[in-house]
């Protein structure tokens, strides 16, 4: 479906290549400022495209990334050619991330959004203890492990798989919850959950197995809980070309070497 826009804002992460690319479109399609373009077309990598997706959620901006970084997961490949055109055409992705609660040592309470995943990690040289909950059913009384994330389908092909977690499809109402070297129970691998579920993480000894959370690239250190749950009233929106969905990617991902 033939997308109508009027606008397009143009912003780069910070290399010299993303700069010069930005540079050529603003004086082949002109500029306008993020606050009141239509679309916002952004030059990076990955990296670049989570952090312009934090900074414009529930804006109503539709977000058009073009590869200027390395992997570019989220990103279309780059070209000059035909930009209106490729953005008219481009297919809508909205999605929520995940909302993280921690209860921390000191007596705070942070708050932060995470479109990729939502992890646990030990901050000294001994493993985290944990106990998992899952909609207020304990499910692992005691895992010792390096670390333990919650990822979306969107994050399932970053942190997640690197931890040999499993790739959602785009469209799977599931999230992953992946160990990080799990220690005991040594074969457990993780597991599916449907993405409408309350994950709480309890930190078991945390004098003397600190802990901190991250959500993509806020991080919390030392927390005693941590709760994880799908934002409902935060939303994102995306843009990829017809040729190269994210379901597309996330299938050739399974499959590449």
């Amino acid at each position: 479906m033939s997308r109508t826009f009027r606008s397009l804002a143009f912003i780069a992460s910070n290399t010299d290549e993303a700069q010069a690319s930005r540079n050529e479109l603003i004086r082949r399609y002109g500029h306008t400022e993020p606050a009141e373009a239509d679309v916002i077309v952004a030059l990076g990598g990955d990296g670049f495209m989570l952090q312009t997706l934090h900074d414009t959620m529930n804006s109503g901006k539709l977000i058009y990334g073009m590869n200027r970084g390395s992997v570019g997961f989220l990103m279309n490949d780059y070209s000059t050619d035909e930009l209106t055109e490729r953005i008219s055409a481009a297919v809508e992705n909205d999605f929520h991330p995940l909302k993280m609660t921690t209860s921390n040592a000191d007596g705070s309470v942070s708050f932060a959004l995470a479109i990729n995943e939502v992890s646990v990690l030990r901050q000294s040289y001994q493993a985290a203890k944990l106990r998992v909950i899952i909609d207020g059913q304990v499910r692992l009384e005691e895992l010792i492990c390096d670390g333990l994330m919650v990822a979306t389908p969107v994050g399932s092909t970053a942190y997640n798989l690197s931890a040999h977690g499993p790739i959602l499809p785009l469209e799977a109402p599931l999230l992953a919850l992946t160990p990080v070297s799990a220690f005991r129970p040594r074969r457990w691998r993780g597991a599916l959950l449907p993405d409408k579920v309350t994950v709480v993480l309890e930190v078991l000894e945390p004098e003397k197995r600190p802990v901190n959370a991250v959500a993509d690239h806020t991080e919390v250190k030392s927390v005693l809980r941590v709760e994880i749950a799908q934002s409902e009233d935060t939303t994102a929106r995306i843009l990829s070309d017809p040729d190269r969905s994210w379901s597309d990617r996330i299938i050739a991902e399974q499959f590449s070497d």
